[in-house]
């Protein structure tokens, strides 16, 4: 019964937080993103930008290549020799 009649005195230490001064960073990336220099947006981010880029387009294209070549193989029947 103790531990029920100090559940509000728990509950207001857990929600008690204290105020943490944290520098706002959206401005700097916003004026990143923003900056006319010729880039599309998926690649004005930096190297690791570029790399996810074209890491995802090998994937994408390599699937579709795997995907044609099996739609062709299954197109063709089967000889029975």
């Amino acid at each position: 019964m103790r531990h029920l009649l100090s559940l509000p005195h728990l509950a207001s230490r857990a929600f008690s937080t204290t105020v943490r001064q944290m520098k706002n960073k959206v401005p700097d990336c916003q004026k990143v993103f923003l900056e006319d220099n010729g880039l599309p947006i998926h690649i004005k981010g930096g190297t690791t930008d570029v790399l996810l880029y074209r890491l995802t387009m090998a994937i994408t294209v390599a699937g579709t290549g795997f995907s044609c070549y099996w739609l062709l193989f299954a197109s063709f029947p089967k000889s029975k020799a």
